[in-house]
């Protein structure tokens, strides 16, 4: 138990005021959880899986219309924690969401049940769960925005350039790919890209892009 101890310690600013009596039941509670890429994480009538600390991987947190588009709100990396797996914990938050793996992925799941009993005791552990469920809308709320008010080119390069600035200047993605992030059609996320690659911005590859300037993207922001 000695690594998932170090790894709540240090994605759980509450994680040292526990007890080590509660410590021990939370790191006896918690499992693992290993999922391929396309696995789906978690959806709203599965119930409440509990907080999701990622070790490895990544995933996508997205809503998706009866007619099957799809909106990704954001994303988890590794290192990360997601809560609205445990929004059952929060009761000022009801939101139905799906959760699916980008990328094969780990994690380490504490129990809804478990983590239940040390909201109760300790008001610092659920104002972290409440200010990451907050900073978390903001991501939303930036998402919303931009499908509202701006143009697909510039939120095609706004993605583009936080993905390059994340991962460097080659990006394993389809058209497809990109078009789930940003919430639209794979047709027109195409169109643009072309447009982009027409300008020296990027290279185009099979499932891949390649920034070949980076102050012609940064101006398109």
């Amino acid at each position: 138990m000695s690594e998932p101890n170090a790894l709540f310690s240090a994605a759980l600013p509450f994680w040292g005021e526990l007890s080590p009596e509660e410590q021990d039941q939370l790191l006896r509670a918690c499992s693992p959880l290993t999922l391929a890429k396309g696995s789906v994480v978690h959806r709203q009538e599965q119930g409440c899986r509990g907080l999701l600390l990622l070790l490895s991987g990544q995933m996508r947190v997205y809503i998706a219309s009866e007619e099957g588009r799809e909106v990704t709100l954001y994303r988890v990396h590794a290192g990360e924690v997601c809560v609205m797996s445990a929004t059952c914990l929060m009761d000022a938050i009801v939101f139905d969401v799906l959760m699916e793996a980008v990328e094969d992925l780990r994690a380490l799941t504490l129990p809804s049940a478990a983590l239940s009993r040390v909201l109760a005791a300790h008001p610092r552990a659920e104002l972290f769960l409440y200010k990451t469920a907050s900073e978390r809308f903001s991501e939303i709320m930036w998402t919303m925005q931009q499908i509202l008010f701006l143009g697909v080119d510039r939120r095609v390069a706004i993605f583009l350039w936080d993905e390059f600035l994340r991962c460097g200047d080659v990006l394993p993605l389809t058209h497809e790919a990109i078009a789930r992030y940003i919430g639209s059609a794979r047709e027109v996320v195409t169109k643009v890209l072309h447009y982009f690659a027409e300008e020296g911005i990027v290279a185009l590859g099979r499932g891949k892009l390649t920034l070949l300037d980076r102050e012609k993207l940064r101006a398109r922001l």
